[in-house]
């Protein structure tokens, strides 16, 4: 069971549009790799608030390359709010958890530091007994696993610390798991459509100020 991280009420937000405009920086797992577009939860997160939000996600992308193209995809865009989810390709490739947290803390001031709120996304953990055969000699995915727990655990004190926004989809995909009602992955990595909708649900919450694994929006 993982255990739930609570975080304190932040300042309201002044926004700066009557629409709020949120950019979502990430990789596959942002993308919605293996699902119809219209079934993201980046997607479904824009039709369910009516905010503009513009999805920024690129399959196989890493910490380092979300860092790299920041300015173009997420400061030019000038957005209210930025909601970072990546790393889970930076393990798989052996990248130590601290490393992968460093290039997300340099996004983060990259974003203060020109006016746009940074969010946190915490990367849902994989299933290791439901990975595709072809992959398992290109990754030791228990430890991957362990080292997804470890990053999450870095992610969480430095949101606690510093004051950041986080979304903990890492704790809701956990709780829908060890449930075992629902079978949420397309291939152990990657969501299906089930688990995107589960994590727009979450999203929705974490912007209407009613979910507890996350920090909250005002």
């Amino acid at each position: 069971m993982v255990k739930i991280a609570m975080h304190k009420d932040l300042k309201p937000i002044n926004r700066r549009t009557s629409v709020m405009k949120i950019v979502c920086l990430g990789d596959s797992l942002t993308y919605g790799y293996g699902v119809d577009k219209i079934d993201s939860w980046v997607h479904q997160s824009q039709k369910k608030t009516g905010f503009d939000i513009i999805n920024m996600g690129i399959n196989g992308d890493t910490s380092e390359g979300m860092l790299y193209r920041f300015k173009m995809d997420v400061i030019f865009q000038k957005p209210d709010f930025v909601f970072m989810m990546g790393g889970s390709n930076d393990l798989i490739m052996g990248v130590e958890p601290r490393i992968v947290e460093s290039n997300m803390v340099l996004m983060i001031k990259q974003a203060f530091d020109n006016s746009i709120e940074p969010i946190i996304g915490i990367p849902p953990n994989i299933d290791v007994h439901n990975m595709r055969d072809d992959w398992g000699s290109y990754s030791d995915f228990v430890k991957v696993a362990k080292q997804l727990e470890k990053y999450r655990e870095l992610l969480l004190r430095y949101a606690m610390v510093s004051d950041v926004r986080y979304v903990d989809f890492y704790a809701v995909i956990e709780e829908y798991a060890t449930i075992g009602k629902y079978n949420l992955y397309l291939d152990g990595l990657h969501l299906n459509d089930k688990g995107h909708r589960i994590m727009a649900d979450f999203f929705y919450g974490f912007l209407m100020n009613n979910n507890p694994y996350c920090s909250r929006i005002k």
